[in-house]
């Protein structure tokens, strides 16, 4: 067998890949052809990473070296190997797995010149039929459970989004709001009057229009008072606005 998929036991950083930068953490239920679709990077599943896997496959054949025992496992969607790394006393750590019997496995994936494999951290005789059939519903369970996550975190981003660029696209909590004691709507009025390019500054009519979710009355309000608290001051009449550290 290749041994080139390194040495032994279980390291939960390293079983992310490239995911272990996300945290990658606890145990995905799979069949064997999702292991052997997944990325170089580790595994997911709609953007989260997995530390470990496991899943439930037929022991076809157990070959033992002095190092190692490799399994060779096999469910309704395809084959894969699976090493245990033994121990010094090896013939005591042995896992006792009857080939051709169902096992459980739990374990990491590694992927070393295009071939994938399972860093097992423990294996287990499945002794009943019922497991084989909880283990293919909780791979769907997860399936399914990941995919509405995943809906649920974009539709909170949205919702984020649009109350961040409600207020004429300024979040609330601006820096340079909260330092001018400006909530959103006046900051992003005063904002705009601060960008405008124009010797006479701009006009009630151009706030209004950009602004369209603001009321006249509303607007009225805040331009007088960014002009009482002299942030702002009239120039031709009063309907331009120039901002005083503009």
């Amino acid at each position: 067998m290749n041994d080139s998929f390194g040495a032994g036991g279980f390291n939960a950083t390293s079983a992310g890949g490239a995911g272990s930068e996300n945290k990658a953490e606890g145990v995905l239920p799979l069949v064997i052809q999702q292991v052997l679709d997944s990325s170089e990077g580790g595994i997911s599943m709609f953007g989260n990473q997995y530390a470990m896997i496991t899943l439930v496959a037929i022991v076809r054949n157990v070959d033992y070296s002095s190092t190692k025992v490799t399994y060779q496992l096999e469910d309704h969607t395809g084959r894969i190997d699976a090493h245990f790394w033994l121990e010094e006393d090896g013939a005591v750590n042995t896992p006792s797995i009857v080939p051709h019997s169902y096992a459980r496995v739990v374990g990491s994936v590694r992927n070393q010149g295009g071939t994938k494999a399972i860093m097992i951290f423990k294996i287990d005789q499945v002794s009943s039929p019922n497991d084989v059939t909880t283990h293919l519903l909780e791979v769907l369970h997860s399936r399914y459970k990941s995919e509405e996550n995943s809906k649920r975190k974009v539709e909170s981003s949205i919702d984020s989004n649009s109350n961040a660029t409600s207020n004429g696209g300024f979040m609330e909590t601006d820096s340079v709001g909260a330092s001018l004691g400006l909530n959103g709507k006046q900051l992003a009025v005063y904002k705009a009057i601060k960008s405008h390019v124009s010797d006479i500054g701009i006009s009630r009519k151009e706030l209004q229009a950009k602004f369209n979710h603001i009321n006249a009355s509303e607007m009225q309000n805040i331009t007088d008072f960014m002009t009482q608290e002299g942030m702002i001051y009239t120039t031709v009449d009063a309907d331009h606005f120039l901002c005083v550290d503009a």
